[in-house]
């Protein structure tokens, strides 16, 4: 149990080897389960109790430490990499008290079936005195469950943000070094889980940088002794004016969309039009996930598999719905051999999205001079919208 600053110990797991979160997300690097102990003058608290796989982890360091008496455990955030180790420690310390707000309590007690009488229900008025520290709680919805909230510890002035600004990072050291590969993979992390949230992640920014935090402690990845760096990326990202960027995820049998694209690419390029392009069934979807980002079009190429999308296409498709970026527009270049529908499934797939369709481009067979000729008035389009 590593003392970080005085009185506040990690208490966190690292776990460089998994591979895939909430079996969907890919961790190419694995990810960090972080949990602090507050050790007050007169009470101490434990802050998060981390993913059940690692709770002995979390267990022998309390052990190891001396800690016989846990007061009151912090759960800022339900899901169970953060709360799933909750029974574990209420078993070793059944004195402690767990704290949070009515919606996580509700959420705690439907996956983990703890007891009614082990809560202490807090909202934004709530103070919690360890002695000589202070808790007071800022409730956060919606970044990105709806039980969030944030907790400040008001005479050392550090923010546990929980999920917010976090990474799937796992270091030796704990702090950020402010590097590039650190904010890359915060990035990631925001693209895949905070992206669709981004009002909310907006507001909760700004609120953040109002309150001039002195550290920002997240719940995944390195901890901030300088809050600004976080804080100026995600006022970046989540701004609602994407640059004038293309991303072209696409998925080709055999090699006729993929020509398409390339071809797109290339169109687009000579005029002067910044594009990224991916093979979607040989790409990481991270790395699409954040080009999205601060992509104004997004133009999906996609073959077809018995009479509809290629599945990986209709993948990538419900993907970007569903993490909703501020791209304005919207198009599709497609090729199929004996028919089917291809245009109305992707479009479907993308209707959560505020953004303008471009009328698509979808080929019979391999492509032709003509349809070469079609992809470059399509480029036309583009430049001159997104120059508009």
């Amino acid at each position: 149990m590593e003392e970080i600053i005085k009185d506040i110990f990690y208490t966190g797991s690292q776990d460089p080897h998994r591979k895939l979160f909430d079996q969907l997300i890919p961790l190419p690097l694995g990810t960090t389960y972080n949990s602090f102990l507050i050790r007050g003058s007169e009470k101490t608290a434990l802050i998060d109790t981390v993913y059940p796989d690692k709770i002995n982890e979390l267990l022998k360091k309390l052990e190891d430490a001396g800690i016989n008496k846990i007061d009151y455990i912090i759960s800022n955030h339900g899901e169970q990499d953060h709360s799933g180790g909750i029974p574990a420690v209420l078993e070793k310390f059944p004195e402690a008290i767990i704290v949070t707000n009515a919606k996580c309590k509700e959420l705690i007690q439907l996956m983990l079936h703890v007891a009614d009488d082990k809560f202490n229900i807090v909202d934004a008025k709530s103070e919690i005195s360890l002695g000589n520290k202070t808790l007071k709680f800022i409730p956060a919805p919606w970044v990105h469950w709806p039980d969030t909230m944030f907790m400040h510890i008001v005479e050392d002035n550090i923010l546990f943000t929980t999920d917010f600004l976090g990474a799937h990072y796992p270091t030796i050291e704990i702090w950020s070094t402010d590097s590039e590969e650190v904010i890359e993979a915060a990035k990631r992390y925001y693209a895949e889980i905070m992206m669709p949230f981004r009002q909310f992640a907006a507001k909760y920014t700004a609120q953040i940088k109002d309150l001039k935090p002195a550290m920002i402690f997240p719940s995944h990845g390195p901890l901030y002794k300088n809050p600004d760096v976080i804080l100026n990326a995600y006022t970046e990202w989540t701004s609602p004016e994407p640059k004038n960027k293309v991303v072209i995820p696409y998925v080709s049998m055999y090699g006729s969309v993929e020509a398409m694209a390339k071809h797109l690419q290339a169109a687009l390029e000579e005029r002067g039009i910044e594009t990224e392009l991916f093979d979607a069934v040989n790409s990481d979807l991270g790395d699409i996930a954040m080009s999205l980002i601060d992509a104004k079009t997004i133009v999906i190429g996609a073959s077809m598999v018995l009479a509809g999308p290629h599945p990986t296409a209709s993948y990538v498709a419900a993907l970007i719905g569903a993490l909703r970026p501020s791209a304005k527009y919207v198009s599709l270049i497609g090729s199929y051999g004996w028919g089917g529908i291809l245009a109305e499934k992707i479009f479907d797939s993308l209707k959560n999205l505020s953004a303008t369709k471009i009328d698509e481009l979808v080929i019979k067979g391999a492509p032709q001079q003509a349809d070469f000729e079609e992809l470059d008035k399509l480029a036309d389009k583009i430049a001159q919208l997104m120059r508009n």
